[in-house]
């Protein structure tokens, strides 16, 4: 085996060659081999069974907003956050060669991907049609053969399925930018002190009155900047409650550790996902 087909070298990503989770691999990690997965419990998988030494998972979307499901499966998985990267996303219109945008009647794509582009879908009265993923629908377009279907892809997407892009760049909105996080089977921490941090984290409060409320006082009285928290329910239940934040800050800093002794006595759960550097996106932010 090569050494850059070692396991070692080998980074995992939900969907197929030519996603957009394909793409942030590259541009996070341009030296590794990338390891496609049909879903995100076999990313997961691919580390927990040592053929990736990583695995590249979307977030949330400025657009679309959170991924389903991935808040649920990040705290089972067994992984820690080492990472993150925030990847812009330009999606194209591809078609089968010779195909004509008069021609169209239906467009498939991943339900992030179609809800990222409504503005070109209605202006072409397109019918909209979900798919697993985006470059998996642009692999069974060019199966099929199908000149009256269209998909919305990435431009990586067109060159290895062999697609003509009828229209570039359909994304609504010009800010359109995917945050994934970077798994990985060890904790690995930087240094406190050395660059902005950011901590990953998921609690349950106790049922009892302002718990959540008195919860978040700790991040308020010792300066800790909470710039994400999401609320999800467990179980089916509308009563158990799981919480997922992002905090600036490294959990060895004074004023975090206050925060999180503060949390804990309100908590009847809590899991630290990652404690990882700030992307340099986030510059001018923290």
């Amino acid at each position: 085996m090569s050494e850059s087909a070692k396991p070692e070298n080998t980074i995992a990503f939900q969907g197929q060659p030519g996603a957009n989770s394909h793409l942030a691999c590259g541009g996070a990690y341009p030296d590794m081999r990338v390891l496609p997965c049909d879903t995100f419990e076999e990313a997961f998988g691919a580390i927990s069974g040592g053929k990736a030494k990583l695995a590249m998972i979307p977030i949330e979307n400025s657009v679309a907003g959170r991924v389903a499901d991935i808040h649920h499966l990040l705290p089972e998985s067994g992984l820690y956050i080492v990472a993150e990267h925030f990847q812009r996303v330009n999606h194209q219109l591809l078609a089968v060669r010779g195909a004509r945008l008069e021609d169209l009647t239906e467009v498939r794509s991943h339900v992030h991907a179609l809800a990222q582009c409504r503005r070109v879908i209605k202006d072409l009265g397109l019918a909209p049609v979900v798919h697993a993923d985006t470059a998996g629908a642009a692999r069974d377009l060019a199966a099929s053969g199908s000149k009256t279907v269209a998909v919305i892809a990435s431009e990586l997407a067109a060159e290895i399925y062999g697609l003509d892009n009828l229209r570039r760049d359909v994304e609504d909105e010009g800010h359109n930018t995917t945050r994934f996080v970077i798994m990985s089977r060890e904790a690995v921490r930087p240094k406190a002190g050395d660059g902005a941090a950011m901590t990953s984290l998921v609690f349950r409060v106790r049922n009892v009155p302002a718990a959540l409320y008195k919860a978040m006082g700790g991040f308020a009285t010792n300066g800790v900047n909470m710039v994400k928290l999401e609320s999800y329910q467990l179980g089916g239940s509308f009563n158990a409650t799981q919480f997922y934040a992002d905090i600036a800050g490294h959990i060895d800093e004074r004023g975090v550790q206050f925060a999180l002794e503060e949390l804990e006595f309100f908590t009847s759960y809590l899991k630290i996902l990652g404690v990882y550097p700030a992307s340099p996106f986030r510059s001018g932010f923290l």
